[in-house]
C-alpha cells in the first residue's frame, strides 16, 4: 500500500505574509522522500494589520461585520497579501495564472459584501464566502503554484470538486461522511497522477453546493477527515505542522521545567485541545474516532521534524510522567440543573448543535433531587444562548467567571496522591478551589477556581513545577 502524508500547514506556520513559505516548500519535498504522495492542506495566512499581527481570517470577519453595520472599511488587505507572495515566490507563468484565479475569488468577495451591506448581516454562506474567497481556497491556489514553480507536480482541488461535504449549518458545519466519500473520486484521481495535491482547509460544501465552514481551528478537521476519506487506499500519517511538538504545558504560560510528550492517545489529546492546549482541534480527533479509523498522527516541528509527538488510538504503557499535560483555560461558566434536565440538554448540544465544548462533572443531591453540574469552557457560548438554555430548567444556576486547571494522563490513576497533590499545591498559592472533580474514566484532574487576576497561569505553573515528583511509573 502506498504511503501518504497529510500535513497540515496553519497561518503561524506560514509566517507573517507567508514568510516561512520555502520552510513549508523544504517540508513537503522532504515527505516526498519518505512519502509516495503528499496531500498539503493550508490554513488562511496571517499578516500586519492596524499595528497587529492577525490572521487573514479574522480581517475578512471584521470587514465583513463593518459591511453589515454600514461601515464599509478598505478590504484591499484581502487582496495585497497574495499579491505579495506571488511576486516572491511565484515564476513569471505561474504568477500570470494565480493572479488571473484572484481576481475571480475578490470579484467573489466584493459581491458577498456587498450582500452583506444590503441585508444588513454578515452571516451563513455570505459569510462563509468571504471567509473562503479571501483565505484558505486562495492560499490552497497560491501554493499550488508555488509548488509548481519549485518544479514539482501538483494539483489544486477546485471548490467544484470539492470532496468535503457539510451540512448547512453554515457558520460551524458538521462532515457528512456517506456524502463525501461519494464527491473524493476527483481527490483520488489527483493522487494517482501527481506527487503533491493541495486542499484549502475550514471551508465544507453542502449537497447543494454552497459554502460552509468548520468552527476555528477548522483547518485540523479538514486534514482529519481526509484522512478518514483516503484511509482505505493508503498507509497514512497525519501531520500537523507546527513550530514545536508536544510540551508539558503551554510554553508561554510555564517557562522552566517543560518537557517533551513523546505519545499521546487520542484521548489524552483531544482533552488536551479541550481544555486550552493547542495541539489540534479536538473535533478532528472526534471525526476519527466516529469514522473508526486508526490513523497514527504527528504534532511535528516543522524546522525539525525529527522532533515530532505521536498521537495514537491506544499507546503501549510507558514509564513516563502519568501527568503528561498541565494546562487550564479562562473565561468558563457553570450550570447546574436537575439532572433529567441537563440530559435532555446534553442531547441537543451533541446531537443536533455537534457541540462538544463542556464537561460532565460528579453530580450532588439537594433536597431527594439529584442536580447534574455542566462545566462549559466557553462561558461566551452560554451568554449567547443563555434564554436557551434556561428553557431547558428555568431555575438552573449560572455562574460565569470561572477558570479551570486540569491535568491529563491516561495512566495517572496508576499513582496515589495525585489528586491530593494538585489540590494542596493550588491551596498553597493562595487560590480557592471552587470544584474539584477526579475521574479514572476520563483520564483527568478538573480543578475550577475564580477567574480573578492570573489565578490560572498561577495554578498551572505551580502543579507542573510538582510534576517532577511523578517523573516515573511502575508498569505491570
Amino acid at each position: 500500500m502506498s504511503k501518504l502524508a497529510i500535513a497540515k500547514f496553519g497561518g503561524n506556520t506560514l509566517g507573517i505574509d507567508g514568510s516561512n513559505i520555502p520552510l513549508v516548500l523544504n517540508r513537503i519535498k522532504g515527505m516526498l522522500a519518505e512519502y509516495d504522495k503528499v496531500v498539503a492542506v493550508f490554513s488562511a495566512p496571517f499578516t500586519t494589520y492596524n499595528g497587529k499581527v492577525r490572521s487573514l481570517t479574522d480581517i475578512a470577519i471584521e470587514i465583513g461585520r463593518s459591511y453589515a453595520s454600514s461601515e464599509p472599511i478598505d478590504i484591499d488587505i484581502l487582496r495585497s497579501v497574495y499579491e505579495h507572495i506571488a511576486s516572491r515566490y511565484m515564476d513569471e507563468q505561474n504568477r500570470a495564472e494565480f493572479i488571473q484565479t484572484l481576481d475571480k475569488f475578490y470579484r467573489q468577495v466584493i459581491i458577498a459584501l456587498k450582500q452583506a451591506a444590503e441585508y444588513k448581516r454578515f452571516v451563513d454562506v455570505t459569510r462563509a464566502r468571504v471567509l473562503a474567497y479571501s483565505g484558505e481556497l486562495v492560499m490552497a491556489y497560491a501554493m499550488h503554484h508555488i509548488i509548481k514553480s519549485s518544479g514539482l507536480k501538483a494539483y489544486n482541488i477546485e471548490f467544484s470538486d470539492w470532496p468535503i461535504i457539510t451540512d448547512d449549518n453554515f457558520e460551524a458545519a458538521n462532515f457528512l461522511l456517506d456524502a463525501s466519500r461519494g464527491s473524493s473520486k476527483v481527490l483520488k484521481d489527483m493522487l494517482e497522477e501527481r506527487d503533491v495535491v493541495c486542499i484549502g482547509g475550514f471551508i465544507g460544501k453542502t449537497l447543494d453546493g454552497l459554502e460552509t465552514t468548520y468552527e476555528r481551528g477548522g483547518s485540523d478537521r479538514t486534514a482529519a477527515d481526509l484522512a478518514i476519506l483516503l484511509h482505505d487506499a493508503y498507509s497514512i500519517t497525519l501531520s500537523f505542522e507546527k513550530d514545536s511538538s508536544v510540551l508539558s504545558a503551554d510554553p508561554k504560560v510555564v517557562k522552566d521545567g517543560l518537557e517533551h510528550v513523546p505519545v499521546l492517545s487520542y484521548n489524552e489529546a483531544e482533552l488536551a485541545g479541550m481544555f486550552g492546549m493547542k495541539i489540534l482541534d479536538p473535533i478532528a480527533i472526534k471525526d476519527i474516532e466516529d469514522a473508526g479509523v486508526d490513523v497514527e498522527i504527528r504534532v511535528t516541528n516543522m524546522n525539525r521534524p525529527e522532533d515530532n509527538t505521536r498521537i495514537v488510538r491506544h499507546p503501549k504503557s510507558s514509564k513516563g510522567n502519568p501527568i503528561k499535560i498541565v494546562t487550564g483555560r479562562k473565561r468558563c461558566c457553570m450550570l447546574r440543573m436537575q439532572s433529567e434536565m441537563a440530559w435532555h440538554l446534553k442531547v441537543y448540544l451533541l446531537k443536533d448543535r455537534r457541540y462538544h465544548e463542556f464537561v460532565q462533572l460528579s453530580p450532588y443531591m439537594k433536597d431527594s433531587t439529584e442536580y447534574a453540574r455542566l462545566l462549559f469552557l466557553d462561558g461566551e457560548f452560554v451568554r449567547r444562548y443563555e434564554r436557551h438554555i434556561r428553557a431547558y430548567d428555568s431555575n438552573a444556576s449560572i455562574v460565569y467567571g470561572r477558570g479551570v486547571i486540569t491535568l491529563i494522563g491516561d495512566e495517572m490513576w496508576r499513582v496515589p496522591n495525585v489528586a491530593a497533590m494538585a489540590s494542596s499545591t493550588v491551596g498553597e498559592h493562595g487560590i480557592n478551589i471552587l470544584n474539584m472533580d477526579a475521574q479514572e474514566e476520563t483520564s483527568r484532574i478538573v480543578i475550577v477556581v475564580e477567574d480573578s487576576g492570573s489565578n490560572v497561569e498561577d495554578a498551572i505553573r505551580a502543579i507542573h513545577a510538582k510534576r517532577a515528583m511523578y517523573s516515573t511509573i511502575a508498569t505491570d
